[in-house]
């Protein structure tokens, strides 16, 4: 029986296409997408959702229609998922790490273990960038039973990409479900402005932001300049690690757009994360729902269910025989439950 996924739906973006190509394969189900990234300005597939579709095939030895930059339909027909030595190279700035979160899940399943190296962009706006994978996400499926190393082997700013992560996956026999009541009192905390090819002042002024709005001491304000052949571009990471989570909230210099503004912008999603109970905030939140799901359970506080998360939920039940809950607390907090 073939699935059918429709790319309009809720959120209407790329996550829908990737969701389904992991679920597709472990869980050997044939599917067939429309309406691909429907909601989108360019509706349809650009080369990193392409590259991801290339990756899944890859791995599974699927027969694949449609297959294309632009297109709107897809139709996958994964075999049995395969691990080994895999190399994907998007072509453009795309995001390195959305090809990798497409593929993950399904590496976990195989029979041996994978090693990936993936070309494109690792830190690009609206997309995970290649820290936040590193320090909040993959420590959390590691507490699930999952071994998993990631490195980055050189950074990919917009428009140049030429980034490289290089993943290393070991098959997971079961997950086991994670329970985040809260994030634990902080440990560390700490800001910093990556910048290649482009004048020091811009990451000065971006830390200098962070210090006046958050109250934090000159030693956890770090400068990082990176050879500027991987540039130009510039990133603020915001890290703050708790005893049971840490997140990490980001801020990407645009042309036209103050610094300032920036860095404004990321400080407030970390004062909204820090005034709130919540363990994680929405994008870890989105995050963690399908390894939870293919844990068979798990629960977590969030800042936030976006429609982004409620998307992604509708398609993963899908293909799981799982219930997916989010309920708001009295403290404003949301509570979401994988039973």
């Amino acid at each position: 029986m073939t699935i059918q996924i429709d790319g309009s739906q809720g959120e209407g973006g790329g996550q829908i296409l990737r969701t389904a190509l992991s679920l597709a394969i472990i869980t050997g189900q044939a599917i067939q997408i429309k309406n691909i990234r429907a909601k989108r300005k360019t509706p349809g597939l650009m080369r990193q959702h392409l590259t991801a579709v290339n990756a899944a095939a890859a791995i599974s030895g699927a027969e694949v229609k449609g297959a294309q930059v632009g297109s709107t339909e897809l139709s996958f027909n994964p075999d049995k998922v395969q691990g080994g030595d895999y190399n994907f190279n998007i072509g453009t700035a795309g995001s390195c790490t959305l090809v990798l979160q497409t593929v993950l899940p399904a590496l976990l399943m195989a029979d041996q273990e994978s090693r990936l190296v993936i070309t494109g962009g690792t830190h690009n706006t609206m997309c995970p960038p290649f820290h936040f994978l590193q320090r909040a996400f993959i420590p959390l499926l590691k507490r699930m039973g999952v071994q998993v190393d990631l490195q980055l082997n050189r950074f990919g700013f917009y428009p140049a990409g030429g980034g490289e992560i290089t993943a290393t996956i070991k098959p997971s026999t079961r997950l086991m479900p994670l329970h985040l009541e809260g994030r634990g009192e902080r440990v560390n905390a700490y800001a910093e402005s990556y910048f290649a090819a482009l004048p020091a002042h811009i990451a000065e002024r971006e830390l200098a932001v962070v210090k006046q709005k958050l109250s934090w001491s000159d030693e956890q304000l770090l400068l990082r300049e990176i050879n500027r052949n991987q540039g130009p571009g510039n990133v603020l990471l915001i890290t703050l690690e708790h005893k049971q989570v840490t997140e990490v909230f980001t801020g990407f210099a645009e042309r036209g757009v103050a610094v300032e503004v920036v860095a404004k912008g990321a400080v407030a999603k970390v004062q909204k994360y820090l005034t709130s109970n919540a363990a994680v905030d929405t994008y870890l939140a989105d995050q963690l729902l399908l390894p939870m799901a293919l844990a068979g359970g798990g629960s977590f506080t969030t800042t936030e269910w976006s429609l982004h998360a409620d998307t992604n939920a509708e398609v993963i039940k899908q293909f799981l025989p799982i219930k997916i809950h989010h309920d708001i607390e009295e403290n404003g907090t949301i509570r979401v439950r994988i039973v």
